[in-house]
């Protein structure tokens, strides 16, 4: 990585266009933050570009949007001093220079205009903080106060200024240090780690919103194991997400232990970080177990036992979403469709496994079964090769089990051949209980095997399920 990098991306239409436009209004700008970051580190070329104007970002924003060829939209938001302007698939943000000072109970500033030094100032980290001249007189020059470059080059995140008054003043940017280090596999130096440790207890004033914002975006980090250990060494996880804590730690009773499953969680994310960038995915695998602390009991017999902590665990994640502000929608059903259901496929791995106990777990899991076997299979952790590969193959037995049943019975997704209003019309009917009786039966009699998922079958079988629950087929005019 070289700084002559900045000439291979600098030396643009767009960016000649915005510093003619700076020259023409006697406004310096400079293109700054992570879209230079991210040049720099060769990670794509970015489509979100923020540029700061010593002066007015609206009206260079709008000398801009009139001289960029084709259609361009500008969108003006007068209360924040910002303008934006979309010129193809580019979102060019404009902003005033400013310094900012903070209140101790928020971490909404108090602005005033400024330098480019005080914006730079202002940022949260060193290789957020370079910015690229575009004014004719300094056009691709690289302005590094902070020594941000080199940060980039060693690979360390650095706040330009004391950490402990960078993260005091705005918390969320602890959040952001844990995101930055795992999503570029850099090092927080040791005094700002240092400074995160003091300063989590900050983190409350911070929206849960804006946690779980950056908690996500760690979360789909190729391997988010890295960012979770980052929070939980600086105290940080404990502030959102203190069940997930609870599953530290090994207890010992008559020379009999149990895994870590705090640790062993961590591996089961990064397992399926490997599969799927579904964050949700990746939600079911951090709260699999979850329900675990409070159904462990250790048994003479048994040893460690932890009996019906999926149940418990899927109970518990409605309360838990609505407490960190995440959706109360089907991907929160989603979530806790695969933490309950986590240990069920384990259940037809045995030869002697029936049809209908595959049938019930498609049934159940819908198109959700192959979240659901990635989920079970990334929860496979240990470091015996045998015994790896003994779990990865009862697996495979179940998934090709499943097609076998989903090809013959197809029942994903499955909807019943007989609706409420043909059991109406078959036995006059007004609605009433004996509808739900026969349905249910109808389901229970194809998940058994007993007959065929079709509407012929299903149709004979509730005809003979209205006689002995004692209706009287009408009278077919």
């Amino acid at each position: 990585m070289r700084k002559n990098q900045v000439q291979s991306f600098i030396d643009t239409p767009i960016f000649k266009t915005i510093g003619a436009c700076s020259d023409d209004l006697g406004l310096p700008c400079y293109v700054i933050g992570g879209y230079v970051r991210d040049r720099l580190l060769d990670r794509g070329k970015g489509k979100d570009i923020d540029v700061v104007v010593i002066g007015s970002g609206i009206e260079v924003a709008k000398a801009v949007a009139k001289k960029l060829p084709g259609k361009n939209s500008l969108a003006v938001f007068k209360n924040f001093g910002t303008a934006q302007v979309k010129h193809g698939d580019l979102e060019i943000e404009f902003v005033g220079a400013r310094k900012e000072s903070y209140r101790r109970d928020s971490r909404k500033p108090i602005v005033e205009d400024g330098t480019l030094n005080d914006d730079q100032n202002r940022r949260d980290f060193t290789i957020n903080a370079l910015a690229i001249g575009l004014s004719k007189n300094e056009f691709g020059e690289l302005l590094d106060p902070f020594n941000g470059f080199e940060d980039l080059q060693k690979g360390v995140i650095r706040t330009p200024l004391d950490p402990d008054i960078t993260y005091s003043d705005d918390p969320l940017r602890m959040m952001r240090a844990v995101r930055f280090a795992a999503q570029l596999g850099f090092k927080i130096v040791p005094e700002s780690m240092e400074a995160l440790e003091r300063n989590a207890k900050r983190l409350d004033i911070i929206s849960r919103e804006r946690i779980m914002d950056e908690f996500n975006k760690i979360m789909l980090t190729p391997k988010p194991s890295i960012g979770l250990t980052l929070l939980h060494n600086t105290g940080l996880l404990e502030k959102f997400l203190p069940e997930l804590l609870k599953l530290k730690g090994v207890e010992e009773v008559e020379g009999q232990t149990h895994k870590d499953n705090f640790w062993h969680t961590l591996e089961v994310v990064d397992n399926l970080a490997m599969k799927t960038d579904d964050v949700w995915a990746r939600w079911a695998a951090l709260l699999h177990d979850i329900g675990k602390p409070s159904t462990k009991r250790f048994d003479q017999k048994a040893g460690w036992t932890f009996h019906g902590h999926e149940f418990v665990g899927s109970k518990m994640i409605p309360r838990l979403f609505k407490r960190l502000k995440l959706p109360m929608n089907d991907r929160m059903k989603f979530v806790q469709k695969l933490v309950r259901m986590s240990s069920r496929p384990i259940a037809v791995v045995s030869e002697t496994a029936t049809d209908s106990a595959v049938r019930r777990l498609l049934f159940d899991a819908g198109d959700d079964i192959e979240a659901l076997m990635m989920l079970c299979e990334a929860d496979i952790t240990t470091k015996n090769p045998r015994k790896k590969k003994r779990y990865l193959k009862n697996y495979d037995v179940v998934r090709d089990k499943l097609i076998e049943v989903e090809e013959k019975d197809r029942l994903r997704n499955w909807q019943p051949p007989i609706d409420g209003g043909t059991i109406m019309k078959a036995f006059d009917l007004t609605p009433g209980p004996e509808i739900g009786i026969i349905k249910d039966a109808i389901r229970e009699a194809i998940l058994d095997g007993e007959i065929e998922n079709d509407f012929n079958s299903a149709h004979a079988f509730m005809l003979e399920k209205g006689k002995q629950i004692g209706l009287k087929p009408a009278i077919q005019e």
